[in-house]
């Protein structure tokens, strides 16, 4: 069996935290028998019941965020601040997975103009990092840690964008909650520890880092209180400064210093002139709900092609964990993300297909490709007639059904694992994720955005919004959304039983960053819950199947309820988070 680089490096890689997917075991486990434990609510395939509130609610990874929110919206803030006070705690408390040296996308439901927004806050690429740089190293991938995958932060001029424009309160008050957390300590959360564990030895590669992050030469084992002051002070020049101390004051001089005594090729242009972009959100209409995305340089269209292509299909009388139905899903997973490979890319420096791609007849052609008998090995992109050419999740809804659907991220574990001397918070790697391919669209360029993996998802129905929802975990975030919804939708699951449904997960697509597709069609992933039967269905269609006992992403939701004016919360037992209302 072969495997990209991609997908083996999604597969085996356990030596940093990583919050994507975690290792697979080849040994196969029986599927939990049904009924064979208890479940507090009505079906016993579910972790627990729905969280359901009228006043507003906050859903993501982290306990202790999901309260700062809450306590937010309690305090008279809205959407917009009770998900900036969130994700301030949750870059404190799950560093590893997001924090002020990531970017961040947003899809914002807006009441008073009754209307969706996109924000996408990603960073471009330094002005004089080019592909030679690699090329003079003999480098043809784009190394994963260390300076040379740093691409500028978005999240505080994100954080600022969407405060400005919905928000109601002042970066002094929306970074309260994280300082005093930050200086006074919290205790390690379960799953996140393990996360921390796994990036000691990336993180003992850097002095900063290991003084920021290891206390006593260890990650903090789960219940160990954790202070981060130097982040606290970070946090209290922006609270002090708004988004001029990250671009042009204290911490951009920092940074910049950091990295032009370590190779880096960060300066302080490349901090002054980033801007955020307010895009409109794209969508198509699966069984009457709009769902809607963020156009690239995200993967949210992938969303939307497989939802298109899964739609002629009568998917309830297939039934969730049927291998009639998984097949569908990951051959139409094969056919979006070969598309992915080839097209997705920063629009400012390609004409991109993105109406074609997401268009009902061009899904009726792709599907076509379908053998509902036969698993693909081979998919090439589709011709879309171009004329020219490690994250959380959190969600919040408030009194007046303002929605925020947020993700944020480093990418990988902890980023770069290079924390910027006494800044407190790991850079990012996202500039990984650039190919080094000169014809490819997705290639670096000097200021240019590279393919991003994390996007915030939302839906509206008759014109309401129905569901704001996500589910981070870098290729599974594409493939989760679409399940979440099909178990919604089509299963008729409420908003918590379709986050804990038993999940799949197609690996081996050829990625953006220009590495191949696996040539016999990949393996597909599947977690305990998916029954002997399925399993033996997908074999037969020529499935290569693995056993997982990682992570498949992490879901968070909440489901707006019009008719009896209330909201409901689901957020995903694989993670250490809870959704939680008042």
């Amino acid at each position: 069996m072969k495997l990209t680089a991609f997908a083996l490096f999604l597969l085996l890689t356990l030596g940093r935290a990583m919050p994507l997917e975690n290792p697979v075991h080849a040994a196969e486990a029986e599927a939990v028998p049904a009924g064979s434990y208890d479940r507090p609510a009505s079906n016993r395939h579910q972790s627990r019941s729905e969280v359901v509130a009228r006043n507003g609610m906050v859903a993501t990874s982290e306990p202790l965020a999901v309260q700062a929110g809450l306590d937010m919206l309690k305090a008279g803030g809205n959407a917009a601040d009770a998900a900036i006070a969130a994700s301030a705690v949750i870059g404190l408390t799950e560093p590893m997975s997001c924090g002020i040296g990531g970017d961040l996308f947003a899809i914002y439901w807006d009441t008073r103009t009754q209307r969706l927004y996109g924000l996408n806050a990603s960073g471009r690429s330094p002005w004089r990092l080019t592909r030679d740089v690699f090329s003079s190293r003999n480098l043809s991938q784009i190394p994963l840690t260390g300076p040379l995958c740093w691409s500028v932060p978005g999240c505080v001029d994100g954080w600022d964008e969407l405060r400005r424009k919905f928000g109601t309160r002042d970066f002094a008050a929306l970074l309260k909650p994280a300082i005093e957390y930050a200086d006074q300590g919290f205790p390690v959360s379960e799953i996140i520890s393990g996360y921390w564990r796994g990036a000691e030895k990336s993180l003992a590669a850097w002095p900063d880092s290991a003084r920021t992050y290891l206390p006593g030469g260890r990650a903090p084992e789960a219940g160990a209180m954790f202070k981060n002051p130097q982040l606290a002070a970070s946090y209290r020049l922006i609270a002090r400064d708004g988004r001029r101390a990250f671009y042009e004051g204290d911490l951009a001089r920092k940074i910049v210093a950091f990295s032009e005594a370590h190779g880096g090729y960060f300066s302080l242009r490349d901090f002054a002139e980033h801007r955020s972009e307010w895009v409109e959100p794209v969508s198509t209409r699966y069984r009457g709900y709009d769902v809607w995305q963020l156009p690239p340089n995200g993967q949210g269209i992938a969303v939307l092609e497989m939802l298109n292509i899964l739609e002629g299909y009568d998917l309830r009388a297939l039934g969730p964990l049927s291998p009639e139905f998984l097949h569908l899903f990951v051959e139409a997973k094969k056919l979006a993300f070969a598309d992915r490979a080839r097209f997705y890319a920063d629009p400012e420096f390609s004409r991109l297909p993105i109406s074609e791609l997401i268009s009902k007849p061009y899904a009726e052609r792709r599907r076509l490709r379908i053998d509902p008998v036969k698993a693909a090995v081979d998919v090439p992109p589709g011709d879309p007639r171009m004329e020219q050419g490690d994250t959380i999740y959190l969600t919040v809804v408030d009194k007046d059904r303002n929605c925020c659907s947020f993700i944020q991220s480093n990418f990988y574990g902890f980023g770069s694992a290079v924390v910027a001397g006494d800044t407190g918070f790991c850079l990012q790697s996202r500039g990984a994720l650039f190919a080094l391919d000169d014809t490819h669209p997705n290639r670096l360029e000097p200021h240019k955005r590279p393919f991003h993996t994390i996007i915030p998802g939302f839906v509206t129905h008759h014109g309401k919004p129905w569901l704001s929802f996500g589910v981070m975990g870098g290729d599974m975030q594409p493939q989760g959304q679409v399940l979440a919804l099909i178990n919604l939708i089509d299963f008729g699951m409420n908003v918590q039983a379709a986050g804990d449904a038993a999940r799949v997960q197609h690996l081996g697509s050829a990625s953006p960053t220009g590495l191949p597709a696996a040539t016999d069609g990949g393996v597909v992933a599947v977690e305990s819950g998916i029954p002997p039967a399925a399993l033996a269905g997908l074999r037969a269609r020529g499935h290569q199947i693995v056993r997982s006992t990682g992570s498949f992403g992490g879901y968070q939701a909440i489901l707006i309820d019009e008719r009896h004016d209330v909201l409901h919360g689901g957020s995903d037992p694989r993670k250490d988070g809870c959704a939680a209302g008042y």
